[in-house]
């Protein structure tokens, strides 16, 4: 046999072997197809798919309540996106849904989300200044941020409660498909007053998809959002009523 021969032989073997390494992790991914969010599953030291968010090259991150913190700390949100929230609460006797937009540009985040009582509350931050504005006011309340960020003018947890829970809080952690999005889930409680946190963070995008507090097993909060446009939202969503541009073009 000649030495070309061989070498064709051995290209062929190497590319079955990563043909079925690349199936088996689109298998182990492919966790669920449904909305619903979903039960717990198996061996959660798999890998992730694709190209790692922000780089050229694949991450290969085995995640784990001891790892998981770090494997989050990998990915890389979009600068510019938008999409919606749907937030529902849940109370003895009852409960209520409502949806926040977001628009996320050039470091700025609008969001507009509809109140208990029919006004729309409008909110554009950077993290340092909160422009305020309630229906179609022309009056804009411009305040520090402080606290407040811009996943708290989402009403959703923030994206760092994540990597600020201790390791010993954290119950489960693994990868798991939500509506075809390939996320790394995270669990974590009872924490302070019994509360137990469910975190998914798409792989794709670095952004936090769906969220649930529990509270004594009864559900009291949950989030989703699972579709993102990363297009550029216009710069318009960025012009205050009184005409002011915080965005150039």
């Amino acid at each position: 046999m000649d030495k070309r021969r061989l070498n064709r032989i051995t290209l062929a073997l190497v590319a079955l072997m990563v043909l079925a390494a690349a199936l088996m992790l689109w298998s182990s991914l492919r966790r669920s197809s449904h909305i619903t969010l979903p039960e717990p599953g198996p061996d959660p030291d798999q890998l992730t798919e694709g190209d790692a968010p922000g780089g050229d090259l694949p991450t290969v991150v085995a995640v784990t309540p001891e790892t998981v913190q770090a494997a989050v700390e990998t990915l890389t949100r979009p600068e510019s996106y938008s999409r919606a929230v749907t937030v529902e609460q849940f109370w003895n006797g009852g409960s209520g849904t409502y949806e926040v937009t977001v628009a996320v540009r050039d470091g700025w985040t609008r969001t507009d989300r509809t109140l208990p009582d029919g006004r729309i509350r409008h909110a554009v931050t950077n993290g340092e200044t909160t422009h305020i504005w309630y229906n179609d006011e022309k009056s804009v309340y411009t305040v520090p941020a402080g606290d407040i960020s811009a996943d708290n003018e989402q009403t959703i947890p923030t994206y760092e409660d994540i990597l600020r829970l201790q390791t010993a809080d954290i119950t489960e952690a693994d990868y798991r498909t939500v509506s075809n999005v390939n996320c790394i889930y995270v669990e974590a409680g009872e924490l302070p007053e019994g509360y137990v946190f469910r975190y998914w963070v798409s792989v794709d995008t670095g952004l936090l998809v769906a969220a649930e507090k529990l509270l004594e097993g009864e559900t009291v909060y949950r989030m989703g959002a699972l579709t993102v446009d990363q297009e550029a939202p216009d710069a318009s969503n960025f012009t205050l009523p009184d005409g002011t541009a915080l965005l150039n073009g």
